[in-house]
């Protein structure tokens, strides 16, 4: 949503492509929660809902205090910028957490190869468009997520060969109660 905000043409001209392409992701999103709120417990609707309230409330406050305390585009845009690209690094970022676990386990089982390609891919493609139209605040948050997706992927390629496979970690299980009694009882 902050995007979407910061391409709209009264915080950052001629910025159309940003919103439409952040607009469908955040029907994307809409949809996804939207799945979730349909199978989720009570309790995990309630959390995600004070999220998304908080969400709401700071892009409410953001977007009033942008609008009335900064008369110029420039003002503006770098303002919501500037949070753009603290809030896409972090989003970029949060999967490295994992990667304390993939090193000590030598396994990448934790680390989904496709998240990892996405979050390259996309910033890499954020990082094309921005270098096209020299937009600073896209460049330097999607610059750095194509810099945490290859780190991801190369840990990844690293780790790939080192890790077992489903078969090989069903063979390391105890075996169950009823496996023991059919195995005794032959």
């Amino acid at each position: 949503m902050l995007w979407i905000f910061y391409g709209l043409p009264f915080v950052t001209p001629d910025s159309i492509l940003v919103v439409t392409i952040n607009g469908v992701g955040l029907a994307m999103e809409v949809a996804y929660i939207t799945i979730f709120f349909i199978f989720a417990k009570k309790k995990s609707r309630f959390k995600v809902i004070i999220w998304i309230m908080i969400e709401l409330l700071f892009l409410g406050v953001v977007a009033t205090c942008t609008l009335l305390l900064n008369h110029t585009h420039e003002k503006r845009s770098r303002i919501v910028g500037i949070l753009c690209v603290i809030f896409g690094v972090l989003m970029y970022t949060s999967p490295l957490t994992i990667m304390k676990k993939v090193i000590t386990t030598k396994s990448v089982k934790y680390m989904p190869f496709y998240l990892s390609l996405a979050n390259f891919l996309n910033g890499v493609i954020w990082v094309t468009f921005a270098l096209i139209r020299f937009d600073l605040y896209i460049l330097i948050g999607n610059g750095l997520g194509a810099l945490s997706g290859a780190v991801q992927l190369i840990l990844y390629a690293c780790y790939y060969k080192s890790t077992p496979t489903d078969d090989e970690d069903e063979d390391e299980k105890p075996p169950t109660e009823l496996q023991l009694a059919v195995f005794t009882s032959s």
